[in-house]
C-alpha cells in the first residue's frame, strides 16, 4: 500500500506543472495578441491627417474575429483623449465603422454600453463650426445609427448584405413591420448622406484635394458610406415595391416624396465622387438611373438593377498616394506662364536690352516703357485674376456654409414634422382604437337591445302562456265542478233508484200482502159462505132467527170485500204502473247514469290531460322563468359591464378630447408664437439699417395689401368657427401661416415703398406699417392667451391694411395718368427730345474735344482724344439707333392702324406707347449723363469706371428702346434689320468706349514700384496685415455693393413693368 500511495504522489506532481505550462503559454499568447493589437489601432487612430492604413484597419478587424469581441479593441480607444483632438476622434470613427461593418458580430453587443458616451461626444464636437469638428459630430451620430438599426433590426448583418429572401425574412412577411423598416432605412440614408454633404462640403473642390494627405483623411470613410448607401439604396426600393403592392398609393405619399429626395442627393454625391481621382484608384462607384422608379406601376420592379460597388483586387492603401505640394504645383504653373511670356515676346536674358534687371537706373525710353506697362497689366490681370479666384473660392465657401446652415435647418424642420406625424400618427391610432371601443360599444348596445327585445318577446310569451294556464285551470275547475255535479246526480239518481227499488220491494211486499189478504179472505169468504150454508140447514128448521139480517151483512161483506178487491185490484194497477214507471226511470236513470259516467270518465281523461299539459306548462313555464332569470341576471351584468365600460370609454374619450383640445391649442399657442415672431422680426427689419437699401414699387405694395386683406377676412370667419367649434382648428393654422408671411411681406414692401417715396408719405407709410404691425402682434398674442382667445379681434388690422392701401394708392406711378389722347403726340416729343439731346451731347463732345487739343499735352491729350473720339462714335451710333427707331415705329404705324389715326393707334396700343416713351427718355438721359461724365474725366475730375457704367447704361437703354420699337414689327421688316444693325453698332461703340476708357486709365495711373528690400520681417508681417485688412474690408464692400446693385435692378425692373408696357410686349 504504501508503494501504491508513494506511486500516485510521484505521478500526480506533474500534472498541475503541465496546466502551469499550458496556462503560461495562454497568458503570453493573450499578452502578444493584446500587444499587437494595441500597436496596431494606436497606429491606426493617431492625430495625424493622414488616411487610416489599411493593414492596420485590417488587423483591428482580425482582431475581433480573434477574440469574438471588441473588448481589447475598447480597452485602447478608452485610453486616448478622443474629445481632445478633432483629427483622433476622426480616425477613431472610421476604424469603428470598419469594425461595425467587417468585424464580429459581438462587436455591436460589446460597443452598445458606449453609445451614450458617443452621443456626448457628438454633441461636444458640434459646438465647433470649423475643422474636423463639424465632421466627428455628423460620424458619431451615423455610427449611433447604425448601431441602433442593427440593434432593432439583428437580421441584418454589419455589412448589409442579404438576399431577398433574408430581406422578406427580415420583415416577417407583415406590411406593418415592413413600413417601419422602410422608414428606419430611411433615417439610416439620411444620415449617411449627410456626413457624404458634410465632407464634401469642408473641402476645397477648385484645388485636386483628393491627392492632399488632408483631403484623403477626409473622404478615406466615404467609402464605408458609398458601400451602405449603396445597399440601403436597393433595399429601400425593394421595400417600396412591395409596399405599393399591399397598402394604398396615398398613403406611401411621405415615403415616395422622402425617396425621391436621397434619390437626388445619393445620385449627385455617386457622381461627384466617381469624378475624384482618389476614388477611382479604390472603389468603382455605381451611376443610380436617371430617373427614379415609379412605384406606382408594378412592372418596374423587373427594370430595377442594383446598384453594385466594387472594390478593385488590386487597389492599394489610401496612404500610398503621392502627396503633391500646391507650393510647387503653383510654382509650375508661374513657370509655365512664364515660358509662354518668353514664347510671346522673347527671353529676357542678361544681355537682352529689354531685360528690366540689367537696366540699373537707366533712362527708359518709349519701348521700355511700353513693355512695363505691359509687365504693369499682367501683374494687373494676375492680381485680379487672383482677387477673382479667392473671391469665388469665398463666395463658394458662403453659400456652402449657407447650404449647410440650411440643410440643418431643413433636417431641424424635417425632425420637427417626423415628431408631428409621429404625434398624429399615435393620435390617429388612439382615435382608431377609440373608433373600434365606439363599434364595440355599439355592438354592445345592439346585443343588449337585442337581449331586452327577447326578454320583452319571452315576457309576451310568458303572459301568453300565463294567460293560456289560468284559462286551463279554470277549465279544469269548471270541469271539476262539472264531475262534482254529476257525481251529485248520479248520487241523488243511484239514491232515487235505491228508493225506488225499496218502494218496489215495499209495493211488491204489500202487493203480496194484499193478494195474500185477498186470498184469505176469499177462502174465508167461501169457507163462510158453506158454513152458513151448512148451519142454515142445520138450524133451518130449528131456528128461524132474523134469516134476513144474516143474508145483508154476508152481501154487505162480500160487497165490502169486493170493493176492498177491486180497489186493492187498482192499487195492484197503480203499483205495478208505478212499478214500470219506475222500471223506465230506472232504465232512464241507468242510461243517464252510464251516460254520466262515460262523460265523467271523458271529463276525468280531459281533467287528466289538462292535468298534465298544465304540469308541462308549468315545467315549461318554470324552465322559461329560469332561463328567463339567468338571462336578466347576465343581460344585467353585461349591461352593468357595459354601462362600466362606456362610463370609462367615455371618461377616456373626455380626457383625450381634453388632450386633445389641450394639444390643438398648444398647436394653436405655438403657430401663433412663430406667426408673432415672424412679424416682429418684419417690424426689426424695419429698423435694420441694411434694409435701408431695399426699395419697392407701390403697384407690389398694393397687390400684397390686397392679399393681407384677403387674408385676415379668412382668419377671422376661421377665428369665429373656432370660437364656436373648438375643433375647427384645421381651417384656423393654415389661415395664421399665411396672415404672418402675407402682414410680414406687407410691413417689408411698405418699408421698402417708403424708401422711394416723399418725405411726408413716407412717414405716413413706415407709421401705418409700424402701427399694422403691433396691432398684428396684439392680436397673435390675444390667441395666445386662452382668456382672451374668444374676444380677439383683428377689425383695427384691418383699418390699418386699408391705410396702407391708401396710401399706396398715393404713391403710385402718375405716368399711367396721361390721357391716351395725347400720346401720341407725347411719343413724338420723346422722339425728337432724344434726338435733341443725342444732338446736344455730340456737340458738347466736340467742344471738349476741342478745348482738349487746346490745353492738354502728352499722354493725357491722348487718353481724352481717344476717350472723346469713342464718345463721338458712341453718339453718332445712337442717332443712327434712333433714326432707325422713327422709321420702324413710323412703319408699325402704318401698318398696324389701318383707317384710325396715328394718335389713336398710339391710344389704342398705350401699354406700349408708353413702353416707346421710357425707352426714349432713358437713351437720352444717358447721353446727358455720359456727356457729363466724359466732361468731368477730361477736367480730371472724374472717375473712369463712371464713364464706363455710364456708357453701358446708355447701351442698355438703347436695346431697351430695340425691343420696344421691334414688339409689333414685321420680322421680314427692312427697317427692323436696320435697327438691329444700328443695335449691333450701338454695342460695338460701347466696346470700344469702355476699352478706350480702360486703356486711358492705365496710362494716366501710376503705379508705386512694390520694393520691400529694405524692409525687416516685423515690418513685412505688418504690412501683410494690413494688407489682408484692406482686402477682407473693400471684399465687404464688394459684396455689399453688388447686393444693392442686384436689389436695385430688381426693383428697376419691377417698377419699369407697368410704365414701360412689357406686359403688352408679352402679349
Amino acid at each position: 500500500m504504501d508503494r501504491v500511495s508513494s506511486s500516485m504522489r510521484q505521478v500526480s506532481n506533474p500534472l498541475p506543472k503541465v496546466l502551469g505550462r499550458r496556462a503560461g503559454g495562454m497568458e503570453a499568447e493573450r499578452d502578444g495578441f493584446e500587444r499587437a493589437q494595441t500597436v496596431s489601432i494606436n497606429k491606426a487612430i493617431n492625430a495625424q491627417e493622414v488616411a487610416v492604413k489599411e493593414k492596420h484597419a485590417r488587423t483591428c478587424i482580425l482582431g475581433t474575429h480573434h477574440e469574438k469581441g471588441a473588448q481589447t479593441f475598447w480597452s485602447v480607444v478608452n485610453r486616448l483623449p478622443l474629445s481632445g483632438n478633432a483629427v483622433l476622434c476622426w480616425k477613431f470613427c472610421h476604424v469603428f465603422h470598419k469594425l461595425l461593418r467587417d468585424g464580429h458580430s459581438n462587436v455591436l453587443k460589446d460597443s452598445l454600453r458606449y453609445k451614450n458616451e458617443l452621443s456626448d461626444m457628438s454633441r461636444m464636437w458640434g459646438h465647433l463650426s470649423e475643422g474636423y469638428g463639424q465632421l466627428c459630430s455628423i460620424y458619431l451620430k451615423l455610427l449611433r445609427t447604425k448601431m441602433e438599426f442593427h440593434t432593432k433590426n439583428p437580421r441584418f448583418p454589419g455589412n448589409l448584405q442579404m438576399s431577398d429572401r433574408q430581406l422578406d425574412e427580415a420583415g416577417e412577411n407583415d406590411v406593418n413591420n415592413f413600413f417601419q423598416l422602410t422608414v428606419e432605412m430611411f433615417d439610416y440614408l439620411e444620415c449617411e448622406l449627410n456626413l457624404f454633404q458634410t465632407v464634401f462640403s469642408s473641402l476645397d473642390m477648385s484645388r485636386s484635394v483628393s491627392v492632399t494627405a488632408a483631403g484623403q483623411c477626409r473622404l478615406a470613410p466615404l467609402i464605408q458610406v458609398i458601400l451602405d448607401c449603396s445597399h440601403l439604396y436597393d433595399y429601400t426600393v425593394k421595400l417600396l415595391f412591395k409596399l405599393h403592392s399591399c397598402l394604398p398609393a396615398d398613403t406611401l405619399q411621405g415615403h415616395r416624396d422622402r425617396f425621391l429626395e436621397q434619390f437626388r442627393k445619393l445620385k449627385d454625391l455617386f457622381y461627384r465622387s466617381s469624378n475624384l481621382q482618389y476614388f477611382k484608384r479604390l472603389i468603382q462607384i455605381p451611376q443610380l438611373p436617371e430617373n427614379p422608379p415609379n412605384f406606382l406601376r408594378a412592372s418596374a420592379l423587373s427594370e430595377h438593377i442594383s446598384p453594385v460597388v466594387v472594390i478593385p483586387a488590386e487597389a492599394s492603401s489610401p496612404d500610398s498616394e503621392p502627396i503633391t505640394d500646391l507650393v510647387e504645383m503653383d510654382t509650375a504653373s508661374q513657370s509655365l506662364f512664364d515660358s509662354k511670356f518668353d514664347d510671346i515676346f522673347g527671353s529676357s536674358l542678361g544681355n537682352d536690352p529689354f531685360n528690366f534687371n540689367s537696366q540699373n537706373g537707366m533712362n527708359k525710353d518709349d519701348k521700355d516703357r511700353l513693355i512695363e506697362q505691359l509687365y504693369g497689366e499682367i501683374a494687373a490681370l494676375k492680381e485680379e485674376l487672383e482677387n477673382y479666384k479667392a473671391e469665388s473660392a469665398r463666395g463658394m465657401m458662403q453659400l456652402r456654409g449657407r447650404t449647410s446652415e440650411l440643410e440643418a435647418e431643413l433636417a431641424e424642420q424635417q425632425h420637427l414634422k417626423q415628431q408631428a406625424q409621429d404625434e398624429s400618427e399615435f393620435l390617429r391610432t388612439e382615435l382608431e382604437e377609440l373608433k373600434k371601443q365606439r363599434e364595440d360599444t355599439e355592438k354592445a348596445q345592439r346585443s343588449l337591445t337585442e337581449i331586452e327585445r327577447r326578454a320583452q318577446a319571452n315576457e309576451q310569451r310568458y303572459s301568453k302562456l300565463k294567460e293560456k294556464y289560468s284559462e286551463l285551470v279554470q277549465n279544469h275547475a269548471d270541469l271539476l265542478r262539472k264531475n262534482a255535479e254529476v257525481t251529485k246526480q248520479v248520487t241523488a239518481a243511484r239514491q232515487a233508484q235505491g228508493d225506488v227499488e225499496r218502494e218496489k220491494k215495499e209495493l211488491e211486499d204489500s202487493f203480496q200482502r194484499v193478494s195474500e189478504q185477498a186470498q184469505r179472505k176469499v177462502s174465508r169468504t167461501e169457507h163462510g159462505t158453506w158454513q152458513d150454508d151448512w148451519g142454515s140447514s142445520h138450524r133451518g128448521s130449528g131456528a128461524n132467527l132474523s134469516p134476513c139480517w144474516q143474508s145483508q151483512e154476508q152481501a154487505e161483506v162480500l160487497d165490502t170485500l169486493k170493493r176492498e178487491l177491486a180497489a186493492s185490484r187498482q192499487e195492484l194497477q197503480v203499483l205495478q204502473g208505478t212499478l214500470e214507471s219506475s222500471t223506465q226511470a230506472r232504465a232512464e236513470q241507468s242510461t243517464r247514469i252510464t251516460g254520466l259516467e262515460q262523460e265523467r270518465d271523458s271529463l276525468s281523461r280531459a281533467a287528466e290531460r289538462h292535468g298534465e299539459e298544465v304540469a308541462a306548462l308549468h315545467a315549461e313555464l318554470q324552465q322559461m322563468r329560469d332561463r328567463l332569470g339567468r338571462e336578466q341576471e347576465s343581460s344585467k351584468m353585461e349591461l352593468e359591464m357595459l354601462q362600466v365600460q362606456l362610463r370609462d370609454k367615455e371618461s377616456k374619450e373626455q380626457a383625450l378630447q381634453q388632450r386633445v383640445a389641450e394639444e390643438q391649442f398648444a398647436l394653436l399657442q405655438g403657430t401663433a408664437q412663430e406667426a408673432k415672431r415672424m412679424v416682429q422680426d418684419a417690424l426689426s427689419r424695419l429698423e435694420d439699417p441694411a434694409h435701408m437699401a431695399c426699395t419697392g414699387s407701390a403697384d407690389c405694395l398694393l397687390s400684397r395689401t390686397l392679399a393681407a386683406s384677403e387674408c385676415v377676412e379668412r382668419l377671422q370667419d376661421a377665428h369665429g368657427k373656432y370660437v364656436s367649434d373648438h375643433t375647427a382648428i384645421g381651417s384656423l393654422l393654415p389661415c395664421l401661416a399665411l396672415f404672418a408671411h402675407l402682414v410680414s411681406d406687407t410691413l417689408l414692401q411698405g418699408s421698402a415703398t417708403s424708401h422711394l417715396a416723399p418725405m411726408e408719405p413716407a412717414d405716413r407709410l413706415l407709421e401705418a406699417c409700424k402701427q399694422c404691425g403691433s396691432e398684428a402682434v396684439s392680436y397673435l398674442s390675444a390667441l395666445q392667451d386662452p382668456g382672451k382667445v374668444k374676444g380677439a379681434d383683428c377689425s383695427l388690422l384691418t383699418t390699418c391694411l386699408s391705410r396702407i392701401g391708401t396710401i399706396g394708392q398715393e404713391l403710385r406711378p402718375r405716368g399711367l395718368d396721361v390721357k391716351q389722347e395725347e400720346l401720341g403726340d407725347l411719343v413724338d416729343k420723346e422722339m425728337a427730345a432724344t434726338a435733341a439731346a443725342i444732338e446736344t451731347a455730340a456737340a458738347r463732345i466736340e467742344e471738349m474735344l476741342s478745348k482738349a487739343r487746346a490745353g492738354d499735352t502728352g499722354v493725357k491729350l491722348e487718353v481724352n482724344e481717344r476717350i472723346l473720339g469713342s464718345c463721338t462714335g458712341l453718339m453718332q451710333a445712337i442717332r443712327v439707333l434712333v433714326l432707325a427707331s422713327k422709321d420702324l415705329q413710323r412703319e408699325i404705324v402704318e401698318s398696324g392702324r389701318g383707317a384710325a389715326s396715328p394718335k389713336e393707334f398710339y391710344a389704342k396700343n398705350s401699354r406700349w406707347t408708353e413702353g416707346l416713351i421710357s425707352a426714349s427718355k432713358a437713351v437720352g438721359w444717358g447721353a446727358t449723363v455720359m456727356v457729363d461724365a466724359a466732361d468731368l474725366v477730361v477736367q480730371g475730375k472724374g472717375t473712369f469706371e463712371e464713364l464706363m457704367v455710364c456708357s453701358r447704361e446708355i447701351a442698355a437703354s438703347t436695346a431697351q428702346l430695340v425691343a420696344a420699337s421691334k414688339v409689333k414689327a414685321d420680322k421680314d421688316s427692312a427697317n427692323l434689320c436696320k435697327l438691329q444693325q444700328a443695335s449691333r453698332g450701338v454695342t460695338q461703340a460701347t466696346a470700344s468706349v469702355v476699352a478706350s476708357t480702360k486703356a486711358g486709365k492705365s496710362q494716366v495711373e501710376e503705379k508705386d514700384s512694390m520694393d520691400f528690400s529694405s524692409m525687416t520681417l516685423t515690418q513685412i508681417k505688418r504690412q501683410e496685415m494690413d494688407s489682408q485688412v484692406r482686402v477682407l474690408e473693400l471684399e465687404n464692400q464688394l459684396q455689399k455693393e453688388r447686393q444693392k446693385l442686384g436689389e436695385l435692378r430688381k426693383k428697376h425692373y419691377e417698377l419699369a413693368g407697368v410704365a414701360e408696357g412689357w406686359e403688352d410686349a408679352a402679349d
